[in-house]
Order: structure tokens, then C-alpha cells, then sequence
């Protein structure tokens, strides 16, 4: 290993009940790093989280597919190839209402972390 650089070929894979795939390249599941979480995620059609009011900025950038967010019942569709940025104490639903498979990256930062999601019904 070299003290200039780190290669993730082993992510965490966090374990989901709803059918969606996260494998955290860095974050504190996978590097133990709490400045910033990275994941590569896929979720299936029809796939929803509960509203969520989360202490950390996330990132999102669409790979393939399409995702919805609802923000101050607003609901904002990204295509391939578009990103978004909501700011940490913002209420959002993150969603896939479509019939295909949507792929994209998540950045966090500070981390992602259980304790700083705030996820409703929860």
C-alpha cells in the first residue's frame, strides 16, 4: 500500500432490504474516513426511501436511468448525465417511480452515517 494514494477494489457492500445496491468505495463502512463518503449505487424500478432530513451535503450524479427527488413537494427528475447538490438539512425523498434500473454515485460530506440521516418512519 502506498502512503500517497489508496486503491478501492473491495467497497463495502451494504447490506439493503429494498433490492438496492450501495458498495461504499470510501466512507466510514469501507475506509473508516469521516470527511467524505463515495458510493456507487443501482435502484430498481419502483424503489423509494422514506423523507429524510440528513446533517451532511450530498452530491448525486446520474450514471444511467433516471431518479427522482422531492424537495419541498417539489419533485425534480435527473436524466443520465446530470447532478445535483442538496444541502445538508434539506427534507428530501430520493426515488425511483420508473420502470428501469436507475445507476448513479453518491458524495457525502461529512460521511455518510446512520446517525446523521434522520430518516422518517425510522
Amino acid at each position: 500500500m502506498s502512503d500517497k494514494f489508496f486503491i478501492q477494489k473491495k467497497p463495502f457492500v451494504v447490506p439493503t432490504t429494498d433490492g438496492k445496491h450501495i458498495a461504499e468505495h470510501f466512507g466510514l463502512a469501507s475506509h473508516g474516513g469521516n470527511p467524505i463518503s463515495i458510493a456507487f449505487m443501482v435502484a430498481p424500478p419502483h424503489w423509494e426511501e422514506p423523507f429524510q432530513t440528513p446533517e451532511f451535503d450530498e452530491y448525486t450524479l446520474v450514471i444511467s436511468g433516471k431518479k427522482q427527488f422531492t424537495i419541498d413537494g417539489q419533485k425534480i427528475i435527473l436524466n443520465a448525465g446530470e447532478s445535483i447538490k442538496i444541502n445538508k438539512n434539506t427534507r428530501v425523498q430520493y426515488a425511483n417511480p420508473f420502470d428501469e434500473p436507475v445507476t448513479y454515485v453518491s458524495v457525502c460530506t461529512p460521511a455518510f452515517s446512520l446517525n446523521l440521516v434522520h430518516r422518517e418512519n425510522e
